[in-house]
């Protein structure tokens, strides 16, 4: 059997008596479209706060690619190819989008960029630049500042950010929250567009993003993961239409 990008065994995670995340088995196969769906409290977020570094697990184990990193630094798992967006941007609002994509690419690669070198004065490093702003979209907005942008290109922006740092597993925590329907689709097609070299779980709570965008889907209820299957088989379980398709949305 392959090894999974990424793998949880037996997560549990406790605040006092309350059990936030439960003995949860988890893989998240290599060039994967997989979805983390959940009623509102399903732990979500705990979940992936645990998978990131920002929470430790009460006990379990996190494996990236074969290599546990339960015990690793937020940071440390980011350098190991473990990269999420936010369901609210986070973004370098005084920067300008070229800035902000030479910062991370810089500090990436250990190339020590400044504000006061030219991307251009370091090898490659303007042409890396150009392909993410042509890939996401951007290439008319380069020298635009990151918070004059519109909402649209701010998510895009977002994404490229993460995509400069190489990852191979990346975790999109609602691409599309806040995003004007006219450009959810614009979002949703650069995410698609992503190479297979990186395994992508999505958290969404938008059923039509989820089921024209996932090969694989996982339900979270109370901690615990209480379905996965195709989008085919998630769709017609009754149970999953009983605690979450017909019910609050997260």
């Amino acid at each position: 059997m392959t090894t999974p990008a990424l793998e949880t065994r037996g997560l549990n995670k406790s605040f006092g008596a309350l059990n936030a995340t439960t003995d949860a088995n988890f893989r998240l196969e290599r060039g994967a479209r997989h979805a983390l769906i959940g009623p509102n409290g399903a732990g979500k977020t705990t979940f992936i706060n645990l998978l990131t570094g920002v929470l430790q697990p009460s006990s379990g184990e996190i494996v990236l690619n074969g290599e546990t990193i339960t015990r690793l630094k937020l940071e440390r798992r980011v350098a190991k190819g473990l990269v999420r967006t936010f369901q609210i941007n986070q973004l370098f609002a005084g920067l300008t989008v070229i800035e902000s994509l030479a910062l991370v690419v810089a500090e990436r690669d250990r190339r020590g960029w400044s504000f006061l070198r030219p991307t251009h004065a370091i090898e490659g490093l303007e042409q890396e630049i150009a392909a993410l702003l042509e890939d996401f979209g951007l290439a008319g907005v380069g020298n635009e500042k990151c918070s004059a942008l519109p909402y649209g290109k701010q998510r895009l922006l977002e994404i490229a950010l993460a995509i400069a740092s190489k990852p191979r597993v990346l975790l999109l925590d609602e691409p599309a929250a806040g995003v004007p329907e006219a450009d959810r689709k614009e979002v949703m097609k650069r995410i698609a567009a992503l190479s297979s070299d990186v395994s992508i779980l999505l958290i969404e709570h938008d059923m039509d993003l989820v089921f024209n965008f996932a090969n694989r889907i996982s339900v979270l209820v109370a901690g615990a993961l209480f379905a996965e299957g195709s989008v085919d088989e998630i769709a017609r379980d009754q149970r999953v239409k009983e605690v979450y398709l017909g019910g609050a949305h997260d």
